[in-house]
């Protein structure tokens, strides 16, 4: 399946990539990448000789019907790992978890340190969590990823993509043995997570922003939501306006229709 789906993305869309060299031939490493897009986690392993294992929520692999198995065919086949996002803290122990067990085998184990898809194109602050705990729990290598344009290829709610090429960049593995162990503290997991960050920064050339993309997302529906609700009231004031104004006609025409009789009349 992986053969198959690399194949046709090659040869559809041409991704460029740079730094290849920088990934190990065999043994543990993370790539921490940014996420533009859905389609990132099917072009960074397209263009890799080994398998690259991504978490995906679960629902992609169990719903029923036809469809759902040729689903959940397709996201075994590119590497995606189901995790089983309920209990008390949700996705992201069962992503520690899950990317543990993948280092664990000697593998390469990809991770998006924003959460979810940037909502405008820049890079977001990432969350220190997940990277950094099994970064510092597996002392495995982190090396950064930056996924170029692939936002332009298949922007959110889009299902079919454009046809254009997109780039990877690969940086230099970091190190991050001094802090083995110390997964625990929650300044070391920052540290330790801003400097991915920053190294992405550098390879995407994305205008940063200190906040989660989480965050950046509500702001964005908060504001949709209140434009809408603002252009609502502004139609209905049209509207009542409009009324208002047809009742005053009538009421002039009325009043005029009157003045006619009383003149007839007299």
């Amino acid at each position: 399946m992986k053969l198959s789906v690399g194949g046709t993305l090659k040869l559809a869309f041409r991704p460029w990539v740079e730094g290849l060299e920088n990934i190990p031939s065999e043994g543990p490493a993370i790539l921490a990448s940014n996420h533009l897009s859905f389609s990132d986690s099917f072009f960074l392993p397209a263009m890799l000789d080994r398998k690259v294992t991504f978490i995906a929520k679960q629902e992609y692999f169990t719903t029923p019907g036809i469809k759902g198995r040729l689903t959940a065919a397709f996201f075994k086949g590119v590497g995606q790992l189901p995790v089983d996002r309920s209990g008390s803290r949700g996705a992201g122990e069962a992503a520690i978890k899950a990317g543990i067990e993948v280092i664990k085998r000697g593998e390469l184990f990809g991770i998006y340190p924003e959460g979810t898809r940037s909502p405008d194109g820049r890079l977001y602050r990432g969350k220190p969590g997940g990277l950094a705990r099994v970064a510092l729990a597996t002392g495995a290598p982190v090396i950064p990823v930056a996924m170029i344009d692939t936002e332009k290829i298949q922007p959110p709610g889009k299902v079919m993509p454009k046809l254009m090429r997109p780039g990877i960049k690969i940086g230099k593995p970091l190190d991050f043995s001094r802090y083995h162990g110390m997964d625990g503290d929650r300044f070391i997991l920052r540290s330790v997570t801003d400097e991915v960050m920053y190294e992405i920064m550098k390879l995407s050339g994305q205008e940063y922003v200190d906040v989660y993309a989480t965050a950046a997302k509500r702001q964005i529906a908060d504001a949709e939501a209140a434009r809408k609700k603002a252009e609502k009231a502004d139609k209905a004031e049209k509207a009542e306006k409009a009324v208002d104004e047809g009742a005053d006609d009538k009421s002039d025409d009325s009043d005029s229709n009157s003045k006619d009789r009383d003149k007839t009349g007299a």
